[in-house]
């Protein structure tokens, strides 16, 4: 029989349910390590900062959700959708550049196809070596996978033995040998080292070789294959891209208003977007990165056609705690006016 036990303010109980009432007692009133009933500093403080833990944790998931987006952003028209797609182009011997534009319904595709892998999953390129010799990408195997991240739409990529030909596919790995590929990259085949030349990142400096880069990128042996490839640079560059005649006289030389009478009359326009920020900042213009000086200016000049042009440039600070953006807004409309002709004066 169990015994009985009497505490002060408390009736006879058995021993059992004494423990049992000790037990409720301390829950609801949580001791400190000195045992007088209240709480010690080191709780009150840790419930004062729960709020303050629970915003760090909700930027800190956001960074991660960033970190593996790869979708796409733009500001301005939302009707214009990008394409999935992913251009590879030849930097030099033993650098490639990838570039990619992915809509968000691609990445809701991944997230359902990896189901429970999609919280571990990682945005990777993988590339594949394709055989010289082959006409078809079935032959192509895996070299090895790069770990990307979003908030950027390109990525260089070095390559090794020189000339070698490659494709890329950009997706999600998952666990358990799990990838969903998102989009597959144009066939690119690297020079001999000896033909190699640095190319500048930006698209401004790619300019300056663009024809080379589309050459050795396949664009005049592989045209059908390609034809991203001269899209996503005419679109970038504003400028028509191997149209020998064009290449040659300019990007009105081909076009229906050229005067058949020999007198020829055109007018173009240029961009320079300048500003300045702390030197160890990253700013990109339009989703692409742009060089800063050593004092934190830079200036970016490219084409300017007709149309509205929305240009998001965003500066980061160097621990991207801090971020700023400023929307440019810019209206071209170029009227052509009839000709006149005057009658010679003899």
């Amino acid at each position: 029989m169990a015994k009985k036990s009497k505490v002060r303010g408390w009736h006879a109980m058995t021993k059992d349910e004494l423990v049992k009432a000790l037990a409720r007692r301390a829950k609801a009133t949580p001791r400190s390590a000195n045992g007088n009933g209240r709480q010690s500093n080191g709780a009150e403080a840790g419930h004062e900062t729960a709020p303050a833990v629970s915003e760090r944790l909700a930027r800190i998931q956001a960074k991660l959700a960033e970190a593996k987006d790869l979708a796409f952003h733009s500001v301005g028209d939302e009707e214009t959708l990008p394409k999935d797609r992913l251009i590879v182009m030849v930097r030099d011997p033993y650098w490639l550049h990838a570039y990619w534009e992915l809509s968000r319904k691609a990445v809701e595709r991944a997230k359902v196809a990896l189901g429970q892998h999609w919280h571990g999953a990682q945005p990777v390129l993988r590339v594949y070596e394709v055989p010289h010799d082959g006409t078809t990408t079935s032959a192509r195997h895996p070299i090895r996978d790069v770990d990307i991240h979003g908030g950027v739409q390109n990525w260089y990529i070095d390559v090794q033995n020189p000339p070698k030909t490659y494709q890329l596919d950009i997706g999600y790995r998952g666990g358990e040998d799990k990838f969903f590929c998102l989009a597959r990259s144009n066939v690119v085949t690297t020079p001999p080292a000896s033909e190699g030349e640095t190319f500048d990142r930006n698209w401004v400096e790619v300019a300056k070789d663009c024809d080379r880069i589309f050459a050795l990128s396949g664009g005049y042996t592989q045209p059908e294959a390609n034809g991203e490839l001269k899209e996503v640079l005419e679109e970038r560059l504003q400028r028509p891209v191997g149209d020998p005649t064009a290449l040659q006289f300019g990007p009105g030389a081909a076009g229906p208003a050229t005067d058949q009478s020999g007198f020829d009359f055109q007018v173009d326009t240029e961009l320079i977007v300048h500003g300045v920020t702390d030197p160890d900042a990253h700013v990109t213009l339009r989703g692409e990165p742009v060089r800063l000086r050593s004092d934190g200016s830079f200036a970016v000049r490219f084409n300017l056609p007709d149309r509205r042009h929305v240009l998001p440039v965003v500066a980061s600070s160097r621990d991207g705690a801090q971020q700023r953006t400023i929307v440019l807004a810019v209206d071209r409309n170029t009227k052509v006016m009839e000709p006149v002709t005057h009658d010679a004066v003899e």
